[in-house]
């Protein structure tokens, strides 16, 4: 992974309504981790129940790590993070330039068959629990770029 690109994450906040938080990162894993933890104790996220932010976390964490792992294997990229509240909701804007989604679609998000406990799958549980914790999903490839929208109750 190029240096230039590794292990940053730069978050701007605007404060007056609808509160928006910006945040660009590396598609490094320490860098999602410490722009989630930015995201998390700034504003709108910090001022928000336990319960919403933490369904949040799970949320921004599994969609960015996903970018990380699909949208850019083996190559450095920027990750782009918008967060607009205006109660009582959040939406979030997420932007790539990676790969795109297997056949420029989200994933259907089905939990696996856990009936066999010998053999539990490693993955596919990223995308159920995103689309169960979200009120909605929207994705697009223009050009080179991978949006991911989605909104989640903050109440």
């Amino acid at each position: 992974m190029q240096a230039d690109l590794c292990r940053f994450a730069v978050m701007t906040i605007q404060t007056m309504p609808p509160v928006r938080a910006r945040l660009r990162l590396a598609s490094d894993p320490q860098a999602v981790r410490d722009g989630l933890r930015q995201l998390l104790a700034a504003a709108p996220l910090c001022d928000l129940s336990e319960d919403v932010r933490g369904s949040a976390e799970i949320v921004l964490a599994e969609v960015l790590n996903n970018i990380v792992e699909h949208a850019y294997p083996g190559f450095a990229g920027l990750i782009d993070v918008t967060l607009d509240y205006s109660h009582p909701t959040l939406s979030f804007e997420v932007v790539d330039t990676g790969h795109a989604m297997p056949c420029n679609r989200l994933p259907k998000g089905e939990l696996a068959d856990l009936d066999d406990t010998v053999e539990l799958p490693e993955g596919g549980f990223g995308w159920f629990l995103i689309r169960n914790l979200t009120n909605g999903l929207a994705y697009s490839r223009v050009a080179d770029r991978n949006t991911l929208a989605f909104w989640m109750d903050a109440q």
